[in-house]
């Protein structure tokens, strides 16, 4: 796929991060860019900057995901590209000890569920919407009619102490890439997922430098930090390379997590 003006995509989790790198990359190809996120100030300011719209959406929620899409849509069109960058992330072992008093306590089920509730069902409920609007699409040359960048993490196979919700929900996403691929496949619509590592994130914002510094040092090549606008390239490639479908990607340095 060519990226150009006649085209629109719509980022989730697109106010800032991987989303709003990969949403300006697109931008600066001209593609006309949908904004999902619940950062109103941020995803307004960042839609203003790259001529794109934003649209005030909890992935969680049907309803607002439809009102997202009729959003986007009325302003820019169909769209032919889907980068599902939202999610979030929580840390707690299944079952622990206190050290001092002795309580045992457990990880609720709960607490698991609404991560999974954002990052995997709410990916899924992105990727079915838009695809159902995909197939309204009369296909471009080679018979294709979009493609669709889902954001999983290293984490999905190399699951660290504390982050059994967030593994088992990127690994989901992980399980349903070939999936989408083949249910879409006649269709034109591709399927990829990209694994990021260790990046210089809103996840990260807050952790000192030398914290940052430490955790980049444990990469092998390049010890450090990966930047968006690496992930953004990466999700570029899978959106414009026509023979890339189904594939679960890390990009990560190299890195192997440790068990903590």
């Amino acid at each position: 796929m060519e990226l150009n003006s006649s085209l629109a995509a719509v980022i989730t989790g697109g106010a800032s991060g991987l989303g709003e790198a990969t949403a300006r990359a697109l931008a600066k190809h001209g593609v006309k860019v949908a904004l999902f996120d619940l950062q109103k100030d941020k995803g307004e300011k960042v839609a203003g900057e790259i001529g794109g719209v934003f649209c005030e959406v909890n992935v969680t929620s049907e309803e607002s995901v439809a009102e997202g899409f009729k959003k986007a849509r009325a302003a820019h069109g169909q769209e032919r590209i889907l980068v599902n960058c939202a999610g979030t992330g929580n840390a707690a072992k299944t079952a622990s000890r206190d050290k001092k008093t002795g309580e045992i306590k457990f990880f609720q089920a709960k607490d698991f569920d609404r991560i999974i509730q954002i990052n995997l069902v709410g990916t899924f409920r992105c990727i079915a919407h838009s695809a159902a609007g995909m197939l309204t699409l009369d296909p471009l040359s080679g018979g294709e009619r979009g493609a669709i960048v889902n954001t999983a993490s290293v984490a999905a196979q190399d699951g660290q102490i504390g982050q059994a919700a967030y593994t088992a929900s990127k690994a989901g996403i992980n399980g349903v890439t070939l999936v989408v691929a083949r249910d879409l496949a006649q269709e034109g619509i591709r399927c990829n997922t990209i694994m990021p590592g260790l990046f210089n994130t809103p996840l990260l914002a807050g952790a000192p430098e030398n914290v940052k510094q430490a955790l980049g040092a444990q990469v092998p090549f390049p010890p450090r930090l990966g930047n968006p606008p690496e992930y953004a390239s990466l999700a570029l490639q899978m959106i414009t390379n026509g023979y890339f479908n189904g594939e679960c990607v890390r990009l990560d340095g190299a890195i192997r997590m440790a068990p903590r």
